[in-house]
């Protein structure tokens, strides 16, 4: 028996907004054979083959496999997707699930793995609000991690920042596994900033980090430690590169 499909394509394909090539058919009998999968092994199989075609026009039925009760085939389309990089980054943010629980912790994963900027908005407002705890934690790691130069530099500041806010929020959230995910964004972000040109926002997220070296948790407690200790190693080896030389 054919597994329902979870999205409607044809609202996709209409979207003005979105670019999803049309489906050649070197990948039609791929994408069939998705559809008339019908046991949990044959559906990894077939997700597998059309991940393995590495075709843009694949990227709504990678979506849409997010969405059925196979784990297995879901992790499958989601790696594909992150795959797929950029052109899989509109698709994936027109259509995240509000309802489907399990279809939007894949998105947002994904979405975090690419790294593209123009989901800064998503994983914002994911890690700050989202009902489900575990896509609150893969949306605040991810964004710490953003590919910030893809933005044009004017726009750079104003976003990491925003990421800061944000990661500061998780970070005194009620759950140690939310604050555990913060440090590791709060890490990442830092790691990210370019020596000398977020003086402030650096020393913001250092100061955050010491905080939570004192947690209640003493996994966030070891976590942030650890964090600040590469940061504060990668600081000092930043400090001994400008340093001018004595002869």
């Amino acid at each position: 028996m054919p597994i329902p499909q979870f999205f409607d394509f044809s609202s996709i394909i209409l979207h003005p907004s979105s670019f999803i090539p049309t489906v050649s058919s070197s990948i039609q009998p791929l994408i069939h054979a998705i559809e008339q999968a019908d046991s949990p092994d044959r559906l990894i199989g077939a997700v597998q083959a059309l991940v393995a075609a590495q075709s843009e026009a694949s990227i709504p039925t990678l979506i849409s496999v997010l969405g059925y009760n196979n784990p297995g085939a879901a992790v499958v389309a989601m790696k594909g997707l992150v795959q797929m990089g950029e052109a899989a980054v509109l698709p994936l943010m027109e259509l995240l699930d509000d309802y489907n629980y399990g279809a939007r912790a894949y998105a947002i994963r994904a979405l975090a793995a690419i790294a593209d900027p123009r989901a800064l908005d998503i994983l914002l407002s994911t890690a700050e609000t989202d009902f489900a705890p575990s896509v609150r934690r893969a949306a605040t790691k991810g964004v710490g991690g953003l590919r910030w130069f893809q933005l044009l530099p004017d726009q750079v500041a104003a976003a990491q920042t925003r990421a800061f806010e944000t990661l500061n929020q998780v970070s005194q959230d009620p759950d140690w596994s939310l604050r555990y995910a913060a440090v590791v964004g709060l890490q990442t972000l830092a790691t990210s900033l370019e020596p000398g040109q977020s003086v402030p926002l650096s020393a913001q997220i250092l100061a955050r980090l010491k905080q939570m070296a004192d947690d209640s948790d003493f996994a966030v407690q070891s976590r942030a430690r650890m964090a600040l200790h590469i940061l504060e190693q990668s600081l000092a080896r930043d400090v001994q590169t400008a340093a001018p030389t004595s002869r």
